[in-house]
């Protein structure tokens, strides 16, 4: 699954130079995969209610190609690179959608972890499911 989110960029966004802060990409591909799980029908304060279980973190890279500036507007991609039964990679790029030109190039690793110990857990067979049935 390629899903795209779109992200206009804000005043806020900006650094000094007017430009995207480096930083913000992040943010910007934390909510495209926020939306990504919504899209495949997964709430992540359902999956922490009803299964005990959130995603974190625990590696992103990014490869920044081009800048973005105040009020474009991007996309902002998720694709399943590899998973585990506690962990996915997800790859994530953002693009001017303007000129469909490649601005930053992402890969995130993201785990499963309990709710109450914060220990890895398997990732719920519905996702997974969802998951393998995107690729």
């Amino acid at each position: 699954m390629n899903y795209r989110f779109p992200i206009r960029v804000y005043y806020e966004d900006t650094d000094a130079a007017g430009i995207v802060y480096y930083a913000n990409y992040f943010r910007f591909m934390e909510r495209a995969r926020t939306e990504w799980l919504r899209a495949m029908g997964f709430e992540q304060d359902a999956l922490r209610r009803d299964h005990g279980i959130v995603f974190v973190v625990r590696s992103a890279a990014a490869d920044y190609r081009a800048p973005a500036v105040f009020n474009d507007l991007l996309w902002v991609t998720g694709e399943l690179v590899e998973h585990s039964r506690t962990a996915m990679t997800i790859g994530q790029d953002v693009y001017r959608q303007e000129d469909d030109r490649l601005l930053c190039k992402g890969k995130v690793g993201i785990v499963c972890v309990d709710i109450e110990t914060f220990r890895p857990k398997p990732i719920p067979a519905a996702i997974l499911e969802k998951i393998k049935n995107a690729e």
